[in-house]
C-alpha cells in the first residue's frame, strides 16, 4: 500500500494491536508525507535530532492555517507541554519545585512506601479471585491513587475526574480526515472543569498546607513569583491526567509483554534485581505514548525531505524503539538488554515531567504482580485496546489465576 496513507493505517482502530509492521513501512519510506499533507517520521536518529531541533515547535498555534485547528482563544491556558521555551521553561521549572531536584529532592523517595502499601492492598483484594481485570482491578487504580496522593486530590473524586480525563484524552488523539471539532470542544470544556476543581482545592490551602504539590503551588515562598491561577489549572490538569494515563499503559503493557514471555517472567521472578531494566526494555519493547505531534517554525529537512513551515510533523516514537539501526533484535523482549536509550518518555527539553515517578510505580507494581502471574494465562489475546493511537494501550486485560492451594 501507499506511505501516503500509512497514518491513516496507524489510527485505524484495526491495527492497534499490532501497528509495529506498518512502523517498519515507514523506516523502509524514511520520511513519509500522507494524503493530509503532514509527514510521518519513524527512524530513531531523525526522531532524536527533531527533538533538540529549537526550530521544531510543540505549540500547536504554529500550524500553517490549513492545520490551525480551533482558535488559539478556545484552548487556553495551554499546559507547559504544549509550549516553547522561553515560557515552557518557566512554567516546567515552577511545576518541578515541589516534584524534584534541586528543591524538593526526596519527592519520589518519600513515595515508595506509600506506592508500595498501596500496591499491597491492591494485590490483597485480588486473593480468592480466579479472574481478575489488569486494567480495572490495578493498573488503573495504582497511579490514580499515587497522584491523587501526590496532588492531594480526594480518592473519591476519582470517577469525575475519570470521565474529564478521558474527554481529554480523546480531543488529544490524531485521527487524520476527521473533524475533530466536537472532541476538542469536549476536551476544552473537560479541561476547564478540571482546572477549575483543582484550582479550588488549591485555594482552600493557601495559608493551611498540607504536604501535597496543590498546597506547595499557592504557597511557594519564591519571591520571583509562582504560577497564576489559570497556569495552576492548566499545570494541575496536566500533572493529573498525564501522571496516571500514561503508568496505567506502563504497568498493563508490562503484565501483557511478561505474560506473552513466561521465559522472561519466570526469569525476573527468579531475579527481581532485574526488573529496572526490564522496565527500561518495556519502555521501549511496548512504550506507554506512541506519537508526538511538532510544527517546524521554518522549512526542515530530515533524511533528505523538505518539510515546509508550520506543517504537522508526527514523530512516531514506538517505531523509532523498532528502529535495527540503533537497537540490535529491536522486536526481541530482552530485560538484561544494554545501551538501552530508547525513546519510551520522549527526549530534549520536553523529556516526560513524571518519568522517574512512573518508573518506581512500574518497578513496584510489577514486582508485586510476579509470583501471581507465573501461573497466570490470557484470557483474550489480543486483548482490547483503547481508541488512542497515542496513548496505546489495553482497555481491558482479564487473565485467569489459578486457585489459591
Amino acid at each position: 500500500m501507499a506511505v501516503d496513507t500509512l497514518l491513516e493505517r496507524i489510527t485505524d482502530y484495526a491495527n492497534r494491536p499490532d501497528p509495529y509492521p506498518l512502523y517498519a513501512e515507514l523506516r523502509e519510506a524514511g520520511v513519509a508525507r500522507q494524503t493530509d499533507g503532514s509527514y510521518l517520521v519513524g527512524g530513531y536518529y531523525d526522531i532524536v535530532a527533531l527533538f533538540h531541533n529549537p526550530r521544531l515547535s510543540s505549540d500547536r498555534r504554529n500550524r500553517a492555517g490549513a492545520y490551525s485547528g480551533l482558535p488559539a482563544d478556545e484552548e487556553e491556558p495551554r499546559p507547559f507541554i504544549r509550549l516553547d521555551d522561553p515560557e515552557h521553561r518557566r512554567l516546567r521549572s515552577l511545576a518541578t519545585r515541589p516534584f524534584g531536584p534541586p528543591h524538593s529532592p526526596g519527592r519520589i523517595d518519600a513515595m515508595r512506601d506509600e506506592i508500595t502499601r498501596i500496591t499491597d492492598e491492591l494485590i490483597e483484594s485480588l486473593q480468592g479471585r480466579t479472574r481478575v481485570d489488569v486494567v480495572d482491578d490495578f493498573a488503573y487504580p495504582l497511579p490514580v491513587s499515587v497522584i491523587c496522593r501526590l496532588l492531594g486530590v480526594p480518592r473519591e473524586d476519582e470517577p469525575t475526574f475519570r470521565e474529564w480525563s478521558n474527554a481529554i484524552i480523546d480531543s488529544s488523539d490524531i485521527r487524520p480526515g476527521e473533524n475533530l471539532g466536537t472532541s476538542q470542544r469536549a476536551g476544552n470544556q473537560a479541561r476547564a472543569q478540571m482546572g477549575r476543581y483543582l484550582v479550588d482545592l488549591a485555594e482552600q490551602r493557601r495559608g493551611h498546607p498540607g504536604d501535597d504539590m496543590l498546597s506547595a503551588f499557592v504557597n511557594d515562598p519564591d519571591p520571583t513569583g509562582g504560577l497564576t491561577r489559570e497556569e495552576l489549572a492548566a499545570t494541575a490538569v496536566l500533572l493529573l491526567v498525564a501522571g496516571h494515563e500514561t503508568t496505567v499503559n506502563l504497568i498493563t503493557n508490562g503484565v501483557l509483554t511478561l505474560l506473552r514471555h513466561p521465559d522472561q517472567l519466570e526469569r525476573l521472578r527468579r531475579e527481581p534485581d532485574l526488573l529496572p531494566g526490564a522496565v527500561e526494555e518495556l519502555l521501549r519493547y511496548e512504550p506507554p505514548v506512541h506519537l508526538l505531534e511538532r510544527i517546524p517554525l521554518t522549512h526542515v529537512d530530515v533524511a533528505g525531505t523538505t518539510i515546509p513551515k508550520g506543517v504537522p510533523v508526527v514523530l512516531v516514537l514506538a517505531s523509532g524503539n523498532r528502529d535495527p539501526k540503533r537497537f540490535r533484535d529491536p522486536d526481541r523482549f530482552d530485560p538484561t538488554r544494554r545501551d538501552n536509550q530508547h525513546l519510551g518518555f520522549g527526549s530534549g527539553v520536553h523529556i516526560c515531567y513524571g518519568a522517574p515517578l512512573a518508573r518506581v510505580e512500574a518497578q513496584i507494581a510489577l514486582g508485586a504482580l510476579l509470583p501471581h502471574l507465573t501461573t497466570a494465562t490470557l484470557v483474550e489475546d489480543p486483548p482490547p485496546y483503547r481508541n488512542s493511537a497515542v496513548l496505546r494501550g489495553p482497555r481491558h486485560l482479564p487473565i485467569e489465576l489459578a486457585p489459591s492451594p
